[in-house]
């Protein structure tokens, strides 16, 4: 029996929880739904007889994503709706080409969070209809509809040996590149075509001096907890192994979800996270610590004109605060993260049960995809790109190139020569946040 979606994701911290918060309301109402990872083995049958009527995407930016997701997973399909996961971008990639969508993705139904994106979409060319505000689906689990959904502080602290009846402050880290060895910036800023060295730099330095504080104030707050969310790319840090061994009341904790421990948090602080989005919608509020400015071009744009804390002193009187204003002005962060009284999880579905009911809003492809190199499944497997978007006859293609992975600061690349299997492996666990 033929599917009626299917859903395709990329990262399983970012986007499987809300894929099936989505793939739920849609079986309550009677449709039939898979989930599947994009670079799961390739199943036959969604070309035949399983065949979706509606493709959800995880990112659709041009005709090589719409070759990756599409093409390759299941064959011609003209109702494609894209969750669009990287809408959280700083001003140089708000200004760009590449994620304001290009070729045939702009005939796709990009879904936006909130009326900003919406707005900049359309004013690089792309209709009103194909650019629906539905909210943001992740966000729904902070909704008063879930509460239960997460575990109380008491019951997180005893789960990690923490002292529930201490202060619980939460770290939100975004260090990425301040584990990265001179030689993996280089390697990834030459994959990329940018340079990333800068950018690290920035990361180690605000890492190092953002310790340093962690460091004086636990050592006179023994009445606080601090837990150091790390990010996924974050590992083998010996300075944060160096602070855990010297303070007692740090903890360096990846388990659990960052929704998770905001939801059970005192206090919160965060450095460049679009976590601070989930800070909001939980009703909470955060301090956002720059010990030193970051380059324009890699802040998300939600930062622009927030309150900073730039020095220990700042932070230490911060941190006194029983009830912080929030750092982003509401009408900003509202704008980027629409505040509907109905939760997304439904308006997504809302949205894919018209797609699917409704004639194809793309009814006119622009230049097809199609093979134009012969490519076995040893090459396509090893990393080679052997497809590219030309002109051709659309009833011909089949292509078999895959996107590959979001780069850390929402750069994306495509293999376009063969390289060493470790070399992609260490590109892969650190650009998907495997390791």
């Amino acid at each position: 029996m033929a599917l009626d979606f299917l859903i395709l994701y990329e990262h399983t911290v970012r986007e499987y929880e809300s894929d099936l918060l989505l793939k739920l309301e849609l079986e309550r109402r009677g449709y039939t739904v898979r989930i599947r990872q994009l670079l799961d083995a390739k199943d036959l049958r969604l070309f035949g007889k399983d065949k979706p009527e509606v493709l959800v995407a995880s990112c659709m930016y041009d005709n090589e994503a719409i070759n990756s997701h599409v093409y390759n997973n299941i064959g011609r399909c003209n109702k494609i709706v894209n969750l669009h996961w990287e809408q959280m971008l700083s001003d140089t990639q708000e200004e760009g080409d590449w994620f304001n969508m290009n070729g045939n993705a702009k005939r796709c139904v990009q879904t936006c969070w909130g009326q900003r994106t919406a707005q900049r979409l359309q004013a690089h060319g792309m209709d009103a209809k194909n650019t629906p505000v539905t909210g943001a689906v992740m966000m729904d689990f902070l909704r008063p509809e879930f509460k239960g959904y997460f575990k109380d502080k008491e019951t997180l602290c005893k789960e990690f040996g923490l002292d529930p009846a201490k202060q619980l402050h939460l770290y939100i880290s975004s260090f990425g590149y301040a584990s990265m060895t001179d030689q993996e910036v280089a390697e990834l800023s030459k994959m990329a075509g940018t340079d990333f060295s800068g950018f690290a730099r920035t990361n180690r330095v605000s890492m190092e001096k953002t310790l340093a504080w962690f460091d004086r104030y636990l050592g006179d707050h023994p009445e606080v907890e601090l837990v150091y969310r790390r990010h996924p790319s974050e590992w083998k840090c010996k300075a944060l192994d160096e602070l855990a061994a010297k303070r007692p009341n740090f903890h360096v904790i990846f388990a659990d979800s960052v929704k998770q421990w905001i939801v059970a948090a005192d206090s919160i602080s965060i450095w460049m996270s679009t976590a601070v989005a989930e800070v909001y919608m939980a009703g909470k509020s955060c301090h956002i610590l720059r010990p030193v400015p970051i380059e324009h071009e890699y802040d998300p744009v939600i930062y622009k004109d927030a309150h900073y804390v730039t020095s220990y002193p700042e932070f230490a009187a911060a941190m006194a605060q029983p009830n912080p204003p929030f750092p982003i002005a509401r009408d900003v962060i509202e704008g980027y993260f629409d505040p509907s009284p109905a939760p997304a999880y439904k308006r997504m579905a809302d949205l894919l049960e018209e797609v699917y009911k409704n004639p194809p809003r793309m009814n006119r492809w622009g230049p097809a995809l199609r093979r134009t190199s012969t490519c076995s499944s040893s090459a396509h497997w090893r990393g080679y790109t052997c497809c590219t978007a030309t002109s051709g006859n659309p009833n011909g293609c089949l292509p078999s190139a895959r996107r590959w992975p979001t780069l850390p600061s929402a750069f994306t690349v495509m293999w376009t020569k063969p390289i060493s299997r470790r070399r992609r492996s260490s590109a892969w666990k650190r650009a998907s946040g495997h390791m």
